[in-house]
């Protein structure tokens, strides 16, 4: 393990990203999605997966010089095509396309296609809140989930991010995958050489192991609940709900069509879209309720659920974001740690890019 600054890890993704084509803006914006990941400790979304996209841009699949535009619209919604390029680029347009009918109407709703992965949720849902408007973020993803009762992999992970801004308090920032895990965190068990626990992965036979390389195995991610009975139908709804919103209604890739991450494996062929989908909102809290009035009683809310009496062997009762906030505010100013495995990747990419690590 080893530490670096922010800074520093800035740098060499900004220049990696300019150097495979991006004009500066997008590699700025691109940089700061893929960092926030690793700011807030969602260190599988970070740039441990830069090297990812750039072997997505060699194979052809990402355009780096986009034509990110409207292909469909009404007041208050739109269909975005990403036209192939960098999901960390294309999701901040289509929330700012949210935003906007937002601050016109009440409400913005945008479902986007032919765009790639997009980093983690979280970041484009709390681009709402310095307009005083609640954010929503949806994603599909590479089909790695067997649904409740199947040994087929069907779903993506499918995160889902609710940011609700508050008044005093630090905003509610929820960002989850609808899987018990999400398929990053297998990744970093495998480069620790240590097992999952009971409930994340089955074996390509659909019974239940804690074998790290499950998936790779030709096993499957499980829903989140991990099976029936602790909800897994659950889970495998919220999933469905995900692609159907992200995908189904703009045009991309669903299902067990929505294209693999990984550059050695090829979509599959007769794709019933375009790329993987995503989906945003953004609420405008005075379409409600006047703003300083429900930020204050988010206050309330926050601090009440706040100072709820602990189990034991527990210090305190966490508001969604809480974690991700405060280790945020460590990383800024101690760096980030990256795993061996990572700096030896990014180091090796680097040295083929001329970018130096």
């Amino acid at each position: 393990m080893q530490t670096f600054s922010y800074e520093q890890l800035y740098q060499f993704t900004f220049e990696m990203l300019t150097k495979i084509g991006c004009p500066e803006a997008d590699a700025k914006i691109g940089t700061e999605v893929l960092l926030s990941a690793d700011l807030r400790g969602v260190d599988s979304h970070g740039v441990a997966r830069l090297s990812g996209y750039v072997r997505l841009w060699e194979k052809g699949r990402i355009n780096t010089t986009p034509n990110i535009h409207v292909s469909y619209e009404t007041a208050s919604t739109a269909v975005m095509d990403g036209d192939s390029g960098l999901g960390l680029v294309v999701a901040p347009f289509a929330m700012k396309v949210a935003i906007e009918k937002a601050k016109s109407v009440g409400t913005g709703w945008v479902s986007v296609k032919n765009s790639n992965h997009f980093g983690i949720a979280g970041y484009h849902a709390m681009m709402a809140l310095e307009h005083d408007m609640i954010g929503i973020s949806l994603t599909n993803a590479s089909p790695l989930v067997a649904p409740t009762f199947s040994k087929e992999r069907l779903l993506g992970t499918n995160p889902i991010s609710v940011a609700i801004p508050a008044k005093d308090q630090p905003p509610f920032v929820a960002d989850m995958a609808t899987t018990t895990a999400a398929n990053g965190k297998l990744e970093i068990l495998q480069r620790k050489g240590l097992d999952t626990p009971t409930g994340w992965v089955q074996d390509k036979e659909g019974s239940p192991t804690t074998s790290a390389n499950g998936v790779k195995d030709g096993g499957a991610l499980l829903p989140l609940g991990g099976d029936r009975e602790h909800g897994s139908h659950k889970g495998y709804a919220l999933g469905a709900i995900v692609d159907i919103f992200s995908a189904v209604l703009s045009g991309a890739n669903y299902g067990p069509w929505v294209p693999p991450f990984v550059a050695f494996l090829d979509p599959l062929p007769n794709l019933v879209g375009k790329g993987i989908g995503h989906f945003f909102g953004a609420m405008r809290v005075d379409a409600f309720r006047p703003a300083d009035e429900f930020k204050t009683h988010m206050d309330n809310w926050i601090t009440r659920f706040r100072s709820a009496t602990p189990t034991p062997g527990n210090e305190k009762v966490l508001i969604p974001g809480d974690p991700e906030r405060e280790l945020e505010v460590i990383r800024r100013t101690e760096g980030i740690p990256l795993l061996d495995p990572v700096v030896k990747d990014l180091t090796q990419l680097g040295e083929r890019f001329g970018v130096r690590f």
